[in-house]
């Protein structure tokens, strides 16, 4: 089911990131309007694993400043 929080994404909305090579895995990112979803690409779409990150797209903004800024450096 989608609810207006959560839009289903299709496949073909997502795209890998630009600073990925075509043989390696990455995340792949999908934008429709406010919201944004973010998956791993190397798990096959659909699959029981093929888990999504849901957010607005000021949310994902600041996730994405943190992730520049090192916040989640293991």
């Amino acid at each position: 089911m989608t609810s207006p929080d959560h839009p289903l994404f299709a496949e073909r909305d997502f795209r890998k990131a630009s600073y990925s090579t075509p043989d390696q895995s990455c995340v792949a990112v999908a934008r429709r309007g406010d919201r944004v979803a973010m998956r791993d690409d190397k798990v096959a779409f659909g699959a029981p694993a093929d888990h999504h990150l849901h957010f607005t797209a000021s949310e994902f903004a600041e996730f994405l400043t943190a992730v520049r800024r090192g916040d989640f450096s293991a």
